[in-house]
């Protein structure tokens, strides 16, 4: 039994030790929702997910499972239907069956979390863990069968809109053409991958009316002939500020960065290691922020549904601009005009530069956090500690955002405008996704 497993099962026999046959005390509990979270976080992880793929993962696997949080309790939380792009109404359930909603809605997130990721079947052991739980808290036989069948119909539906998103038609579509035109982003070492996701920005976005709605400004234009140039001085920036790297630096670096798959080459030998790509850190944030201020389930299923729809949109907004500029990498640019030897102090990624993705989302994530938990929600985040970096404490979440963003710099895998651009664009994705989307319905609107 693998460790989630063995942490559920502690947390339940805890609770079911004070009231043994009250299964509500098992199920209603925002731990083992967080749990669950992390539990496709880490199959996310483990079998290499790129960051905007991930993206895809978490969002439809929330959304499922605040749909039938939605259909539990309409007075407080609305549906996402007719609020998000092409979804129709959710089946509600038959009138007079008993529900678990809260095990319904760790099951609707299995199943669609299950059909999104690969293996197949990689959460089946948890979902069996999950109702053997249920049964063993005393859950009575037909509320057990009636929240299975509902969380069926409801991720049944998930997944059918789901794939009306462009997602397939992507897998098959041209690849990234390479050239040497000057400026243009190349492969970076040591891997040399080919360019990661180059139609992205033709996913459906699920807030955003399109791909390009929240615009940034071009970059500077590349010039590595004219020392006054804006372009040449940003190369000097990156160039300097990673020759001269702090401890504090490199260790915001390494805490922010997030590389779903690092290449180690040592010698003749080379390996790989694994960590939360730049969306999985952001929904472990949202878990440690709904855990910090004691929220309840549903609130909890709410705060993670609602930054995964932020992160989706904001990967899919920034992934079209990043191939709509093609602009090369510091690393590409100054080993060829200004130092050989120089290397980045974190792995440069395969994508294009301009704009940085880890500042967009990071930003947008940051905007639907705070409007859940408050601006100057001081929390400490243990993301990092699995991969034995020491967790780091901030006083908000815009705090984290910017830091985030800066930390690429440091890196040297961005310059800095890219940085600060992108936060701005981020911030404005996110403040879309706040103004348009309507989850939890105050007093005032009932």
């Amino acid at each position: 039994m693998n460790r989630f497993l063995l942490w559920l099962s502690g947390i339940i026999i805890l609770l079911s030790s004070c009231q043994k046959a009250d299964y509500q005390r098992i199920t209603d509990n925002p731990e083992l929702y967080r749990i669950t979270e992390k539990k496709l976080n880490d199959i996310i992880l483990e079998n290499n997910f790129p960051p905007v793929i991930a993206s895809r993962n978490y969002a439809y696997a929330n959304i499922a499972a605040y749909e039938v949080i939605s259909a539990q309790d309409p007075k407080k939380f609305r549906s996402l239907a007719g609020q998000i792009r092409h979804l129709t109404a959710t089946p509600k359930p038959a009138p007079g069956v008993e529900i678990d909603y809260p095990f319904a809605s760790l099951l609707a997130f299995c199943y669609v979390g299950n059909a999104v990721t690969f293996p197949e079947g990689s959460m089946d052991e948890y979902v069996d863990a999950l109702k053997k739980k249920a049964k063993d808290g005393g859950m009575p036989s037909d509320v057990f069968e009636h929240s299975v069948n509902y969380s069926d119909v409801v991720a049944k539906h998930i997944m059918k809109w789901s794939k009306t998103d462009h997602y397939a038609q992507t897998r098959s579509a041209n690849k990234y053409t390479v050239t040497k035109k000057e400026g243009r982003w190349v492969p970076t070492p040591p891997m040399y991958s080919q360019a990661l996701e180059p139609h992205w920005g033709e996913i459906r976005p699920l807030i955003l009316d399109s791909a390009s709605q929240v615009a940034p400004p071009p970059p500077p234009l590349f010039d590595m002939k004219d020392i006054n140039s804006q372009f040449y001085k940003d190369v000097l920036d990156v160039k300097s500020i990673g020759t001269n790297l702090t401890k504090e630096q490199k260790y915001i670096a390494d805490f922010w960065d997030d590389n779903a798959f690092k290449l180690n080459v040592v010698g003749h030998a080379t390996f790989g290691t694994k960590k939360f790509s730049p969306g999985g850190h952001w929904m472990n944030i949202a878990g440690i922020a709904s855990e910090t201020c004691k929220a309840d389930f549903s609130s909890t299923v709410c705060a993670y549904a609602e930054t995964s729809i932020a992160l989706f949109d904001a990967f899919i907004n920034c992934w079209y601009f990043k191939y709509k500029y093609n602009l090369v990498r510091p690393e590409t640019v100054i080993t060829k005009y200004l130092d050989p030897d120089w290397k980045t102090y974190i792995q440069t990624p395969s994508f294009p530069e301009y704009v940085s993705g880890h500042a967009v989302i990071s930003a947008a994530a940051a905007e639907i956090l705070t409007d859940q938990f408050g601006d100057n929600f001081a929390y400490r985040d243990t993301s990092e500690t699995e991969f034995g970096i020491a967790p780091r404490s901030f006083k908000s979440f815009s705090e984290a955002a910017m830091e985030a963003g800066i930390s690429r710099v440091y890196g040297g895998i961005h310059f800095k405008n890219s940085c600060i651009v992108g936060t701005e664009e981020g911030k404005q994705v996110g403040q879309l996704v706040l103004n348009r989307l309507h989850m939890k319905i105050k007093l005032h609107e009932k």
